[in-house]
């Protein structure tokens, strides 16, 4: 099973809609693919899920997380990173059976020009150290908001190559 993590609990967010686009994409390639965004996540996260404890809302989440073999993590920069509800979802996640020896694919996303390159590299870290093996071609995207149109598809050449290339390859991967 594929599942696309939307990597940010903010409503309505460019995160969301080119999450929705890859998982666009996929189907459009013959890969059905799971869409989990952390707006879903529960408000009390923090108190119920990250020590044990397991709410009915999360419990659905993790039953998904467990039976997923590859993970797409669209992951917006966040004050040159990436979201810290990424991380606490991450930890709330039970470990090693949600990640350990899967495999992942990242893109990341921002309004600057710079497309979260420190970000997917912090969160590279993570996955290494969880042992979520990551394909090599990690996508960025910057000036998210110039490279989605108003039906919320990526419509740039150069993107649009890169992009379908990451997707062959997690494919593949």
């Amino acid at each position: 099973m594929l599942t696309i993590i939307s990597g940010t609990n903010r409503p309505n967010s460019s995160t969301f809609k080119l999450s929705k686009y890859y998982q666009k994409r996929l189907a459009e390639k013959g890969q059905q693919a799971n869409l989990v965004s952390l707006t879903d996540l529960p408000p009390n996260l923090i108190e119920t899920d990250l020590y044990g404890k397991r709410s009915p809302e999360f419990e659905k989440i993790q039953e998904m997380v467990t039976g997923t073999d590859k993970f797409l993590f669209v992951i917006p920069e966040y004050n040159g990173s990436f979201p810290g509800v990424l991380k606490v979802f991450i930890d709330c996640c039970d470990f090693p059976d949600s990640f350990y020896e899967k495999k992942a694919a990242l893109v990341g996303l921002s309004s600057g020009k710079y497309g979260n390159i420190r970000g997917i590299d912090h969160f590279t870290g993570i996955c290494n150290y969880v042992h979520l093996h990551v394909l090599p071609l990690k996508i960025h995207i910057a000036a998210i908001k110039q490279e989605l149109d108003t039906d919320g598809n990526l419509f740039i050449a150069d993107t649009l190559k890169f992009t379908d290339e990451q997707l062959d390859k997690f494919i593949k991967f």
